[in-house]
């Protein structure tokens, strides 16, 4: 995969990444999980986005440049990957919230725990970094170079089997269609509405 494939707004390749796989390896093993269901988050324009205030510390890499992974913590117990896309020094980035183990499953149901069944290993996106070994180290990490955490195409999805959604669990412009899926797939996660969301407008 190159660059030119990411450097789109994040509306644009959230449903291409599907198929697609991020590989992890570490000192334990190597993971692949071929991705399932993603989420796009734009910036200014973007209530739901970290970056809708502007930069900040946490937030700095989802500023480009694309093809970074930048990696923050949900509710002070889940890590969450989001692959950067888009135009370097515009915030845009695409969360992955779930997948499908391909590579090293014995490896992420050590991580997950032993009783997990398979379609549920890398099914949210705390479950997703879990099994694949992401924590706050590979924030920034540039996924289209020889690094730990790789960004691998995979085959083209028909247009047909993915499907457009509200996000999960947001509070601020919940009902935007900006989350994409797999039709049918054991491993996407389900649709919760945040009990805090309100009627919104906008893409």
């Amino acid at each position: 995969m190159n660059v030119d494939f990411l450097a789109h707004s994040a509306e644009e390749v959230a449903p291409k990444l599907l198929g697609s796989a991020l590989s992890c390896k570490t000192p334990e093993g190597t993971v692949s999980i071929a991705i399932t269901e993603t989420e796009a988050y734009s910036g200014a324009a973007d209530p739901a986005s970290h970056a809708y205030r502007g930069r900040t510390p946490r937030n700095a890499v989802m500023f480009g440049p694309a093809g970074h992974l930048y990696v923050y913590r949900s509710h002070g117990l889940h890590w969450c990957a989001n692959i950067v896309t888009g135009t370097d020094g515009i915030a845009s980035a695409v969360l992955i919230r779930a997948g499908r183990v391909i590579e090293g499953e014995a490896l992420a149901r050590k991580r997950r725990g032993e009783g997990v069944e398979s379609p549920r290993l890398a099914r949210g996106p705390g479950n997703f970094c879990r099994a694949l070994g992401i924590t706050a180290e590979h924030n920034g990490t540039d996924l289209l170079a020889e690094t730990a955490v790789v960004l691998c195409e995979g085959e083209p999805v028909p247009a047909a089997l993915i499907k457009a959604g509200p996000r999960v669990g947001v509070s601020k412009a919940h009902d935007w269609q900006h989350r994409f899926y797999l039709a049918g797939d054991p491993t996407v996660s389900a649709y919760r509405l945040s009990p805090r969301a309100k009627p919104t407008t906008g893409a």
